[in-house]
């Protein structure tokens, strides 16, 4: 393919069959730009210096060049080869199937929207592992948001009843678990087991707890922040405990076990490790120009982490809109965390189940994209 150059505004893209490239063209400043420059520069504090990644070059060195293309047309090929293939020469099924072919026809539209989404969607900020990885989230999160409308205009029995065509063993209702009760450390009246208590807490969601943290401080890199969310957690819990049985715990608890050990100690491995990924050099060379196999092997296993590190400093108090938009953040937390509870109160889904955990494992890395979205929208000018 010969080099094609567009040039909007003062950017440039090169595109060839080998090379990608991004790259920010200057232009000659005249002296009231300068001026003006200079007064923007003055006004606007920023917490991270942007102007790196506005240069940033995105580029293949040629040695993965496979894995750098869109693949459009080898993607529409295949999908348009499956969708004849059960147009002419499936034999269709019985009409007593009818609830077969409706599974088949939503996953087949899911499906389709995906392979639309990966191929056409626009990049975000993270390109580790790939793009591609980023985009499917996007597209995994818009379904799930679609399907979060539909189940807004049903009634509860219908909504429970819609996911038992997903798991047969749903819509039963579950057994609800309150920690409250005896609040004792030590339990005199229990001879064989006086510490009874400290045992019957110690369930699933402490580790849940713990390396929940330990992934939502990557997600938000800022303690305070973390703390805060942490701490009006516990206080909703007791707000709501008259709903959640779940949420009636003793005080030592919410305040000990969850919010100092659990949560802190996670939220403390969490400052760690950004301390760590915000001091790690990134240096990213083509795999075949990496003379030994470690490191070849090493670049392998880099290409899983982060491109680069942006430490976050939210400042919500330097300006109005960072105000607001830290409140909404901490809202947005805590309605999610919330959510896990009210699934199994409201369409009776115990938090252990696959359903649950996709939803928290896909809440993982559309929060983490997105809330380095939110950052770089309020701090780059």
């Amino acid at each position: 393919m010969s080099e094609q150059t567009h040039n909007r505004g003062n950017i440039i893209f090169s595109l060839n069959s080998n090379i990608i490239r991004y790259e920010e063209v200057e232009e000659e400043p005249t002296h009231n730009q300068n001026e003006k420059n200079t007064q923007e520069k003055n006004q606007l504090q920023t917490a991270h210096d942007w102007k790196p990644y506005r240069a940033l070059r995105v580029f293949d060195d040629g040695t993965q060049t496979f894995f750098w293309r869109a693949h459009t047309l080898t993607v529409l090929f295949f999908m348009s080869c499956c969708l004849v293939y059960v147009a002419i020469f499936e034999q269709s099924t019985s009409s007593l199937d009818t609830d077969y072919n409706v599974k088949r026809g939503l996953i087949a539209v899911v499906v389709v929207f995906i392979l639309f989404g990966i191929t056409q969607i626009p990049d975000g900020p993270f390109i580790r592992p790939h793009p591609a990885l980023w985009r499917l989230v996007l597209c995994l999160t818009i379904i799930y948001e679609m399907a979060l409308i539909y189940i807004l205009f049903q009634t509860p029995d219908d909504a429970r009843k819609l996911l038992t065509h997903i798991d047969p063993a749903l819509g039963k209702p579950l057994e609800e678990k309150s920690y409250g009760g005896n609040c004792r450390l030590y339990d005199p009246d229990q001879s064989n087991d006086p510490f009874h208590n400290i045992y019957d807490k110690l369930d699933i969601f402490v580790p849940t707890h713990f390396f929940g943290w330990w992934l939502k401080t990557l997600i938000i890199r800022d303690w305070w922040l973390c703390t805060v969310i942490s701490i009006m957690f516990e206080l909703l819990e007791y707000t709501l405990e008259h709903q959640l049985p779940n949420f009636s715990e003793c005080w030592w608890d919410h305040w000990i076990l969850d919010a100092l050990l659990c949560n802190g100690f996670g939220i403390y491995l969490g400052m760690h490790s950004l301390k760590y990924l915000s001091m790690k050099p990134y240096d990213w060379r083509g795999l075949w120009n990496i003379p030994t196999y470690r490191g070849k092997l090493k670049r392998i296993v880099a290409q899983f982490g982060p491109h680069s590190w942006v430490q976050f400093d939210w400042r919500p108090f330097s300006s109005f809109d960072r105000w607001i938009a830290t409140i909404l953040i901490v809202i947005t937390m805590l309605v999610a965390e919330l959510n896990t509870f009210y699934l199994k109160y409201v369409l009776w889904l115990e938090p252990p189940h696959i359903l649950n955990l996709t939803r928290l494992i896909l809440f993982v890395f559309a929060g983490a994209v997105g809330l380095r979205e939110i950052f770089q929208y309020l701090d780059d000018p």
